[in-house]
C-alpha cells in the first residue's frame, strides 16, 4: 500500500479539489484498504454551499463504522448525486459534483445526471442495441403510472439475452431477483443497479398488502417487519459464514477458580477509589492480561492461517468483542504484554465507547492476533464462539458462579468457590489439540495465581 493511501486512511481526509473553472466529480472514497462499497449517513454541506479545507463534507458508513470525510481544499458542493441514506455505493462511484469559487454551476445538474447513469466498464458486446421484445409484449401506455419506475415485465422467452450492468447482475444474484422480469431504465434499456434495488416481486407485494375482506374499509397491515441489512450486518454474516465453513473448529473447556482474582480486584479498586473514582478494574481486564501472558508461554496460539504459511506473531494484539446496535465489532488493544492492568482498563473502556458510537478508525478494529468474547455480564455460564479469521483462536468467557467443590481439608468435606467456565475455539490447521490444551493450562494458571502478573 502506498504512503499516500496510508496517509489518507489515518487522517480520514479525501482530496476533493476541482480544476479551476471546471466542474469535477467526487467519487465514493475508500476509507480503508478492504472497503469496496459504502453508504452515506448524511451530508454536512448542502447543495450550493461553500466549504473550506478541513470542513466535514459528509459522513460515510462503512461495514464497521461511520467516518467523517473532510475537504483538503476550498470549494462548493455544486450538486449532490447520492443523498442521505444511500446504500451499497461502489468505491469510486460519483456521489457529488464539486466546483470552485467563480465557476459556472449551471451545468452541474446535467453533469450529475450523466454521472449517475455511468456504469463500471460494461462489456463491449452490450454496445449493440438489445433484441426486440417478444411479440406478446404490449408497448407501455403513454399515461403516467403510479407504479415505481423499474416496473416488472413479462418474462423473456427462453434463450433471449438480458442486457444488464455487471453490478446489477451481481446484486440480482445475491438477492435472488429475476432479471428477466425487470424493465431496464439505463442506456438503451439496460438494467442498472437502481432497477434491481427497486424491484418488488408481485408475490411479496401481495403478501405485504393482502386484499381487504368484502365490505372492509380499513387497510390491513402485515404481521412482520423487513429490516434492511446494514453494511456492517451484511459483512458480519458473510465473514462468520466463511469462518465457520472454512476453519476446522474444535473446542476445549476448563473451569477456573476466580477467588484470588476477585480478592485482588477488590484491593486494587479500593486503592483506585481514593485517587480516581472513575478508575475501576473489571474482571475482563484481568482476563485480557492473562491471555497475553499465556500467549507468551504458548506462541503457537498467537498465529494466523494465511494459506501458504502460518504467521506467528511476536506481540499480543487482542480483540475485544463489543456488541453495538448495528452488530458485533472487535476493537483491538495493541501490544497487551507491555501494558499494566490500569492501562488495559482505560483503553478497553475508550474503545468500547467509540465502537458503540460508531466512531472507530479502521486501524482500531482491523487486524489483531487473538479475540476474547465475554458474555459473563449476561449471566451466560458457557458458550462457544466462532473464530475471527485469519486468527487461530477465540476465547469464550462465561459468568463466574459460586460452586461447591470437594475439600478434604475442610471439616464438611466441601467448600464454595467462584468458578468461571471458559471455552477456547481453535483452528486445527494451525493449533493442534495438545497446543490448545497447553495454552488453556497456562491461562488458567495465571488467573488462579494473579500475582504472577506483577512478576
Amino acid at each position: 500500500m502506498s504512503a499516500s493511501s496510508i496517509a489518507r486512511i489515518l487522517t480520514r481526509r479525501i482530496h476533493v479539489s476541482a480544476r479551476r473553472n471546471a466542474l469535477s466529480k467526487m467519487g465514493m472514497p475508500a476509507m480503508s484498504p478492504t472497503m469496496t462499497e459504502g453508504g452515506i449517513s448524511s451530508w454536512k454541506k448542502a447543495e450550493g454551499e461553500s466549504f473550506t479545507a478541513g470542513d466535514v463534507l459528509l459522513e460515510i458508513e462503512t461495514d464497521k463504522a461511520a467516518i467523517d470525510v473532510e475537504a483538503q481544499d476550498d470549494g462548493i458542493v455544486a450538486k449532490i448525486i447520492k443523498h442521505d441514506g444511500a446504500k451499497n455505493i461502489a468505491v469510486g462511484a460519483p456521489i457529488a459534483i464539486l466546483a470552485e469559487e467563480g465557476d459556472d454551476l449551471s451545468a452541474a445538474a446535467e453533469m450529475a445526471e450523466k454521472a449517475s447513469s455511468e456504469q463500471p466498464e460494461p462489456p463491449k458486446t452490450e454496445e449493440s442495441a438489445p433484441p426486440p421484445p417478444p411479440k406478446s409484449e404490449q408497448p407501455p401506455p403513454k399515461a403516467e403510472s403510479s407504479a415505481p419506475k423499474p416496473e416488472s415485465k413479462p418474462e423473456l422467452a427462453k434463450g433471449d439475452r438480458i442486457f444488464a450492468s455487471p453490478i446489477a447482475k451481481k446484486i440480482a444474484l445475491e438477492r435472488g431477483v429475476p432479471l428477466s422480469k425487470i424493465k431496464g431504465t439505463g442506456p438503451e434499456g439496460r438494467i442498472i443497479r437502481e432497477d434491481v434495488e427497486k424491484y418488488q416481486p408481485p408475490a411479496a407485494t401481495a403478501a405485504a398488502t393482502p386484499a381487504p375482506a368484502p365490505g372492509a374499509s380499513a387497510e390491513q397491515t402485515p404481521d412482520y417487519v423487513d429490516i434492511p441489512l446494514t453494511n456492517m450486518r451484511r459483512t458480519i454474516g458473510q465473514r462468520l459464514s466463511q469462518a465457520k465453513v472454512e476453519a476446522p473448529h474444535y473446542y476445549l473447556t476448563v473451569d477456573i477458580n476466580m477467588d484470588k482474582v476477585t480478592k485482588l480486584r477488590e484491593v486494587f479498586n479500593r486503592t483506585f477509589a481514593e485517587k480516581d473514582k472513575a478508575a475501576k478494574l473489571s474482571v475482563n481486564d484481568f482476563i485480557v492480561k492473562a491471555v497475553s501472558k499465556a500467549l507468551e508461554d504458548v506462541p503457537e496460539a498467537n498465529s494466523a492461517w494465511l494459506g501458504e504459511v502460518v504467521r506467528q506473531y511476536k506481540k499480543a494484539d487482542i480483540c475485544i468483542a463489543v456488541a453495538t446496535p448495528n452488530g458485533l465489532i472487535t476493537p483491538i488493544i495493541k501490544d497487551v504484554g507491555s501494558k499494566g492492568l490500569s492501562t488495559i482498563s482505560a483503553e478497553a473502556k475508550a474503545l468500547a465507547k467509540k465502537a458503540r458510537d460508531g466512531k472507530l478508525l479502521p486501524q482500531e478494529y482491523q487486524g489483531g492476533t487473538f479475540t476474547i468474547s465475554n458474555l459473563g455480564m449476561y449471566d451466560i455460564n458457557h458458550f462457544t464462539a466462532i473464530i475471527n479469521p485469519p486468527q487461530s483462536c477465540i476465547l469464550a468467557v462465561g459468568s463466574t458462579q459460586p460452586t461447591l467443590v470437594p475439600a478434604p481439608e475442610e471439616e464438611r468435606g466441601f467448600k464454595t468457590v467462584n468458578i468461571m467456565k471458559v471455552t477456547l475455539s481453535s483452528d486445527h490447521r494451525t493449533v493442534d489439540g495438545a497446543v490448545g490444551a497447553r495454552w488453556l493450562s497456562a491461562f488458567k494458571g495465571y488467573l488462579e495465581n494473579p500475582l504472577t502478573f506483577m512478576l
